[in-house]
């Protein structure tokens, strides 16, 4: 039989739903801030160690909340948004000096939150149901049909909140991170590294690698680097010095340029 966790609330009176129902847990980091603190880089950091757990940061009455799964960032809200716009609440909140705040989070605890969003959906408990169920008498967490934690926080209807089986990265919006949405054309260089019987094809993937012919491959279909790393689930942050580089390199350009 599961034993059930009984989880305390951090943000019991939050108005997002997400926030509502993070649980308190053990800060990993504490007081991060922009004057010290590479967001990018730590945010690397935490897809290459395939941490789960929850990134607050508040400054004055404004503050934001991501969910991290497995390294990657997978559901957001904030006071006006959620998703990928909350995200970039989150960016800007820190670098407008917000500090930082990383609460560690177990893998099932994380997994069931990550499709809390800003609507609830009418409970249909199935035998493999993962995510979260709440209403007037409290939220359970669900993995495999089973409850794995309690939280004594309620809504004012009954609802769930249906978590993907594979939680989808969530992409900077266009405002922060408008490379990532554009569509780039191959040169006749890059052309030439994708073709197998020239030797500048032997030279890209000895320099660039199995990740740096796929991304192109990519590109020349058509796809923005956002699409891409969304079927891939390419971390975007690792991509974006990989795509200067062979831009810079005259491997692609900026399409219509």
């Amino acid at each position: 039989m599961t034993t059930v966790t009984e989880l305390t609330p951090r943000f019991p009176k939050a108005a997002p739903f997400l926030a509502r129902f993070l649980p308190r847990s053990k800060a990993a980091y504490w007081g991060l801030n922009a004057s010290f603190c590479d967001l990018h880089a730590f945010l690397r950091h935490l897809h290459d160690t395939g941490w789960y757990g929850y990134l607050h940061a508040q400054l004055h009455e404004q503050d934001a909340h991501v969910l991290i799964f497995e390294g990657r960032a997978v559901a957001a809200c904030s006071g006006q948004h959620t998703g990928e716009l909350a995200l970039g609440d989150l960016l800007n909140l820190f670098v407008a000096g917000a500090p930082l705040c990383a609460y560690s989070l177990e893998h099932d605890i994380a997994h069931a939150l990550s499709g809390v969003g800003s609507r609830a959906w009418k409970f249909n408990l199935t035998e493999d149901f993962t995510g979260l169920h709440a209403g007037s008498d409290g939220a359970s967490f669900y993995v495999g049909g089973q409850v794995v934690a309690s939280m004594p926080v309620t809504m004012p209807y009954e609802g769930a909140f249906p978590a993907p089986l594979r939680p989808q990265t969530l992409i900077l919006p266009k405002s922060l991170a408008g490379w990532a949405h554009h569509n780039y054309a191959l040169t006749l260089r890059g052309r030439d590294a994708l073709n197998p019987i020239t030797p500048t094809h032997l030279h890209f993937r000895q320099q660039y690698g199995v990740g740096g012919t796929s991304l192109m491959k990519a590109l020349s279909e058509g796809l923005t680097p956002a699409e891409y790393a969304l079927r891939s689930d390419a971390a975007l942050h690792e991509m974006e010095p990989l795509l200067s580089e062979l831009v810079k390199n005259g491997f692609l350009k900026a399409a219509g340029s």
